[in-house]
């Protein structure tokens, strides 16, 4: 067997799952380098301007990534930009010292742009002036295409037979200098990424779906950014367990204040007050801070002024008048909980199981999950609430008004049809 015939005959494993014969020891997985070493990261607009001049000229696709400081900083910003292009090389930007991309943007105007689990870099890329016309996610296309395993690092691995570094996902990208080893983890995240797109594409092509993940690529770059979330103070962790409204509102204050707190220190709110330690307060409605203080999370760490502070906001929620409590949570839109479905409405219920096991066989004959088939809440939707006249074009708009994308609703319509008017 020649060295090509060896090679494609390791991917063939790996892309497939399959595995040596037992008498054959597995080829260990080469560690992934630098073809150029670890670029200098750009500090500057003077260098800036050279990456920005050097990846105009680039050519095809450009692979782009971005670090953020999730669980350490306040808010969702990037601390760091990694981009990759034919002709270009790879480049590492600091937004700290360039907050200012837009230029970098325009250049790549019309260009594909390359991302692994694109929705959680483009609002960050977004606030920096980086926002792709066109792109490709790596992550979206594994899942298509069928791997069971969808990270960068396995599909690295699986498709192309190299081993990423791990170990630094989680750091603190906001650290100045950066570390050597995280500068090495975050080159080799674009590292590959063009060289996976290509294979990707190949094994969408040759699975008859790459029409489907172009849709779902389009729809990602279209998307409009995510409005503020309402009330985000009822998003606190174990607010379950508030039931009284008096009690909702110094969750409201405390998690309020809370948030300035960590915004004018630019950290994680999280660490400058847990959702548990809110949660116990509002339980126990203290009256002081000697009783604030014998609460899980108020303690003998935490330094007089910030005791009085947190119960600053318990005794603004207690002076509240009745009229100013929150009211309690509404139900969100849309239909009530499945499990009360064969109370409520058994017709609704015996359409919507099925649904479900007829989407859930298709995912499965067509090796995807099945919220990228059609998401759950679109089909709770349809059952609970169908056409009157539940024709294929009705179904479809149906559909259709719920953001389901062509290849979507070719798949799935016809198999709601079907589950819609047997119900009926």
């Amino acid at each position: 067997m020649t060295d090509a015939q060896e090679t494609a005959a390791d991917t063939s494993l790996r892309t497939t799952g399959g595995a040596p014969p037992d008498d054959v020891a597995p080829a260990p997985i080469p560690l992934l380098e630098p073809r150029e070493g670890i670029p200098p990261v750009v500090t500057s607009d003077d260098a800036l301007a050279r990456v920005i001049a050097a990846f105009a000229a680039g050519t095809g696709p450009v692979a782009v990534d971005a670090e953020r400081a999730s669980g350490y900083r306040y808010g969702q910003r990037a601390y760091l930009v990694q981009l990759r292009r034919d002709g270009a090389g790879s480049a590492l930007v600091d937004p700290v010292g360039c907050p200012d991309l837009s230029g970098l943007g325009s250049a790549l105007n019309g260009t594909e742009w390359i991302l692994h689990a694109a929705t959680q870099d483009l609002p960050c890329l977004r606030d920096i002036g980086m926002t792709p016309t066109s792109l490709f996610d790596t992550e979206l296309a594994g899942r298509l295409a069928g791997f069971p395993r969808v990270g960068l690092g396995a599909m690295v691995e699986n498709v192309l037979g190299y081993a990423l570094e791990k170990g630094h996902s989680a750091v603190d990208w906001s650290t100045r200098p950066l570390p050597e080893p995280w500068l090495r983890y975050a080159a080799l995240d674009v590292e590959l990424l063009i060289d996976l797109r290509d294979e990707l594409e190949e094994e969408l092509e040759r699975q008859g779906k790459l029409e489907w993940a172009r849709e779902e690529f389009d729809a990602i770059a279209a998307a409009p950014p995510a409005p503020p979330r309402k009330d985000p103070w009822r998003r606190t962790s174990g607010m379950h367990k508030v039931r009284r409204r008096r009690q909702m509102a110094v969750v409201r204050e405390l998690w309020t204040t809370r948030d300035q707190v960590a915004q004018r220190r630019d950290v994680s709110p999280g660490k400058v007050l847990g959702d548990a330690a809110i949660v116990e307060a509002a339980l126990a409605l203290p009256n002081d801070v000697q009783a604030l203080t014998a609460l899980p999370g108020f303690g003998h760490r935490m330094g007089r002024r910030q005791l009085e502070q947190w119960q600053a906001a318990v005794d603004r929620a207690r002076a509240l008048p009745e009229s100013e409590l929150p009211q309690p949570g509404q139900q969100p839109a849309g239909p009530p909980p499945p499990r009360s479905w064969a109370d409520k409405d058994p017709a609704a219920a015996a359409r919507l199981s099925a649904a479900r096991t007829a989407v859930s066989e298709l995912a499965e004959r067509l090796r995807m999950p099945q919220e990228n088939l059609i998401t759950p809440d679109t089909v709770r939707r349809v059952c609970w609430e169908p056409p009157k006249n539940p024709t294929p074009g009705a179904v479809e708009d149906f559909l259709a008004g719920y953001g389901a994308r062509n290849w979507q609703i070719q798949q799935v319509a016809p198999l709601l049809v079907r589950a819609l008017n047997a119900g009926a």
